[in-house]
């Protein structure tokens, strides 16, 4: 009979193995949670953060393009882009106009995305979280300091992509 009894009481899990068994369980699926989610959040700053240096590439690419096609119309290197000098900032969009938007620093308009082509402008599509500026810094008659800033907020947090870069009077 008392092996009977002995049998009976070493059957199951009592509470205590249950609790402890139910908060390891827990731990394990809060960690696995955490890591997933700061890998998303890491994610999505790395693609905004990529996004940003594009941009700032185009915008020194499109003063570039300014400048050389000034070259090859014999006029002067800077025709066309007095908007961009400081104090004052400009915008530039490449897909509607190469001609530079004067704006204020700190305060240029946001960037709009075409769904269909996924280009960046400011004319057709959905306002992005972007904003582009590009001050131009008369350093010589032949040279120029070209600072292209980028702009970006996700809920309360905001950042900033900035780039320089001289850029010569080739002519």
């Amino acid at each position: 009979m008392t092996n009977n009894l002995q049998l009976t009481t070493n059957k199951g899990f009592t509470i205590v193995e249950s609790l402890v068994a139910i908060s390891i369980l827990v731990l394990a699926i809060t960690g696995a949670t955490s890591a997933i989610q700061t890998g998303i959040s890491s994610y999505i700053f790395s693609k905004d953060q990529i996004i940003a240096f594009y941009l700032a590439q185009e915008g020194f690419e499109q003063i570039r393009n300014i400048r050389d096609e000034n070259g090859l119309k014999k006029i002067s290197w800077l025709t066309g882009l007095g908007a961009c000098f400081s104090p004052s900032a400009c915008t530039v969009d490449p897909v509607v106009s190469s001609v530079p938007s004067a704006c204020t620093p700190g305060s240029c308009q946001v960037l709009k995305q075409d769904p269909s082509t996924g280009f960046f402008g400011y004319t057709s599509g959905s306002d992005t979280i972007f904003r582009r500026e590009i001050v131009l810094t008369s350093i010589n008659a032949h040279e120029i300091l070209v600072l292209v800033t980028v702009n970006w907020s996700k809920g309360t947090m905001s950042k900033q992509f900035r780039a320089k870069e001289n850029l010569l009077d080739w002519q």
